[in-house]
């Protein structure tokens, strides 16, 4: 625990910037004392041959030329007074910043354009502009150095090669994010090591066209700059082991994404069967988890966004986990996708986030820690530029609710063009902004009498689903583990989507609505939405009955 003071010096009663570094400080455990406003230079040297502070704050944010004086007379009073062992802060406008950087006691100097993140930075013992180079280069290092202030991350891959790597030097550069996930092209992700099969009309389609080991290498090189962000970037849907050495050789990958589910012919984004794809996706958690890589399964969002109503959304979330700590992984980052479908409403999704965060974080143990990362729906933002940044600050705002580790933002250009680092930027800024406004007093809207409601309700239905298919697969040592059953749940539309419909590898016979902001299961038989019992029940019973019909 360290001592600090603090005081605006001269006739400057500008309180605001040095009253927040104290609260700052006193939440990472040190003692703090504040001088007041308009603190004479002898009061304040006094006070500090008193008390012997550990660090002195001074703030001013008058005429710049009006410091000048006041620093000549402290500097002076310093060495009179033989005053040593102690870290001088400065924080002022950048004007007046620009004059304390000539006082070379000073050992931090905050000119308004910092964020939390800085300075809670520098008050654990790191300076983030100065000593970029010990910025930590792993993930759970990266939020614990930072938290509550949340890791950022943003996607970024453009369809030209020389473009993505000038574009990471230029994000790098700007130090508004804390990881670069790399979006390679689908001949990449589906066909690296069998180039051969590459259709090239499709190179560079949904990201960059990646072809060589030493072009990830480069992508890893151009962050080397900056605040040195981590790089991490998307599994593959084929040879997936050797994709996933690749990723750990080349760009250290921070973390690996991969779904249970998907990235196969029920998404066309790669051609292996359920099974197979579900079992190799087990397997390859287990082989990041033997390598200590922390994993995130990216699974939950991927049946909401195919209108999947929100019980199931709920359930394969906790399914995810589940399967990831079933698999020997330590370190569980959980991706809340808000906003999908997009007509929910926030009291609602939040709900559905909070039931995902009760079911998910009751796996926790000494051996399985879970971390959080929210982001915006991919298909909730505007094709109007002006009203997405809007919607990307509302749904930052309503995510902060849920005190992510990690956000994913999610570029304001998306529903355009994919984004440029000139965008990725300025999405990242539009974040830290709404994260300054919540990070230290936000209303509790996880208290809403309506939203506690929705919550508990989601993991009662949850409940019911998961008991029905323990009861159906009494022969499985563990059903949600087990990829047959996961296969056979899916054939039989236990777990479905409506957007599967005429998938051969899916029931696809899911009706859902959006009801009051929730996305429920509904009956078209009995014009009404259906609770999870009845859905299941109706489900099962049109089965028995074709049974018996054949």
């Amino acid at each position: 625990m360290k001592k600090f003071l603090g005081a605006a010096i001269g006739n400057c009663v500008h309180v605001g910037g040095v009253v927040n570094f104290l609260r700052l400080s006193e939440e990472e455990g040190n003692k703090t004392e504040f001088l007041g406003a308009a603190v004479k230079i002898e009061k304040l040297i006094d006070h500090i041959i008193k008390i012997r502070p550990d660090v002195v704050s001074i703030g001013f944010r008058l005429t710049p030329d009006a410091v000048r004086p006041l620093l000549n007379k402290l500097e002076k009073y310093i060495a009179e007074k033989n005053i040593k062992n102690i870290e001088w802060v400065f924080g002022g406008t950048k004007p007046v910043a620009q004059i304390a950087k000539e006082y070379k006691f000073f050992s931090k100097i905050f000119d308004g354009t910092e964020d939390l993140d800085e300075v809670i930075a520098y008050l654990r013992g790191r300076n983030l502009k100065e000593a970029v180079g010990n910025t930590p280069q792993n993930i759970i290092e990266r939020i614990e150095g930072k938290y509550p202030y949340p890791v950022i991350r943003h996607h970024f891959g453009l369809p030209s090669l020389e473009d993505t790597y000038e574009g990471i030097k230029k994000i790098s550069d700007a130090k508004v994010l804390d990881v670069i996930s790399v979006g390679p092209d689908q001949n990449a992700q589906e066909n690296f090591f069998t180039q051969e099969k590459m259709n090239h009309d499709l190179d560079g389609a949904g990201g960059v066209p990646l072809r060589r080991v030493e072009e990830f290498e480069e992508l890893y090189q151009s962050s080397r700059r900056g605040n040195h962000p981590l790089l991490r970037c998307y599994s593959g849907t084929a040879e997936v082991f050797q994709f996933a050495q690749m990723l750990k050789d080349t760009i250290n990958n921070a973390w690996c994404a991969v779904p249970l589910c998907w990235y196969n012919v029920l998404d066309g984004r790669g051609q292996r069967e359920v099974l197979d794809s579900i079992t190799e996706s087990q397997q390859l958690m287990k082989w990041h988890a033997n390598r200590n890589i922390p994993i995130e399964v990216n699974e939950a969002h991927h049946w909401s966004l195919r209108d999947a109503h929100d019980t199931i959304g709920v359930a394969m979330a906790y399914l995810a986990a589940y399967n990831a700590k079933k698999m020997g992984v330590k370190n569980y980052i959980a991706q809340y996708m808000f906003n999908v479908p997009p007509s929910m409403h926030h009291n609602m999704d939040l709900a559905k986030m909070l039931a995902k965060i009760e079911l998910i974080e009751s796996l926790e143990d000494e051996k399985f820690k879970v971390y959080r990362q929210v982001r915006a729906g991919l298909a909730s933002l505007s094709a109007d530029l002006d009203v997405a940044k809007g919607q990307l600050a509302a749904s930052t705002y309503l995510a902060m609710s849920i005190k992510p580790h990690i956000i994913h933002v999610v570029g304001f250009s998306e529903a355009d063009h994919a984004a440029k680092p000139e965008d990725v930027i300025e999405s990242c800024k539009i974040v830290r902004g709404v994260i300054r406004s919540t990070l230290h007093g936000i209303v509790d809207m996880t208290k809403d009498q309506a939203v506690m409601n929705r919550k508990n309700e989601l993991i009662e239905e949850v409940k019911i689903l998961f008991n029905t298919i323990k009861s159906l697969y009494p022969e499985s040592k563990d059903p949600f583990s087990d990829p047959k059953v996961l296969t056979d749940i899916i054939k039989r539309g236990i777990i479905d989507a409506p957007h599967l419909r005429a998938n051969k590898s899916a029931k696809g016979t899911l009706e859902t609505r959006i009801i009051d902001g929730k996305c429920m299961a509904y009956s078209k038989k009995l014009g009404r939405v259906l609770s999870e019992k009845e859905r299941l029940t109706e489900l099962l019973s049109d089965e028995i009955d074709k049974s018996f019909s054949a």
